[in-house]
């Protein structure tokens, strides 16, 4: 008999091994990591993997693939939630209100007109701020090691005897 208490959220996603990527010649050739947590999220903002820039993080508009086909990182630990709306809404109001204040201060626009402007153009941005906020907040959570990712630093160089 089944249990009924335990749903499927309840129960862990499987593991995906990662796997290391190898070159031509066999040798396995690590991922070329970013050097700072502004590289990774500009990477995540961009749509490209956080940890080696080389494949798309997106499946489709806002789904992150299971699995990063160049450096096989596994995103399946991500846990963005609603936050990237928040991040998007919030960057969209800030960007609208200057505009909004000029159409109100410097035209005589009815305000049937105003709302013909102004609500596509906020809702067209928000949409379009969508994914790169998410790129960027799943990159954080990889960089810091939050929600089940491994924390993982490029090498510093130290170049002293």
């Amino acid at each position: 008999m089944p249990d009924l208490m335990v749903s499927p959220f309840d129960r862990p996603p499987p593991k995906i091994e990662s796997v290391p990527t190898h070159e031509s010649d066999g040798s396995i050739a690590p991922p070329v990591l970013p050097s700072s947590g502004v590289e990774a999220i500009i990477r995540g903002a961009r749509g490209s993997c956080p940890r080696c820039g080389q494949a798309k993080l997106f499946l489709r508009f806002l789904k992150p693939v299971r699995q990063c086909p160049h450096c096989h990182q596994d995103w399946t630990p991500q846990q963005a939630d609603d936050f990237p709306a928040y991040v998007s809404i919030l960057i969209t109001g800030h960007l609208m209100a200057p505009v909004i204040i000029a159409l109100v201060r410097d035209t005589q626009l009815p305000l049937g007109a105003l709302v013909a402007i102004v609500l596509p153009l906020a809702i067209i941005l928000m949409i379009a701020l969508l994914q790169p906020a998410k790129g960027a907040i799943i990159a954080v959570q990889w960089w810091f090691g939050m929600h089940g990712f491994t924390r993982e630093r490029q090498e510093a160089v130290d170049n002293d005897p």
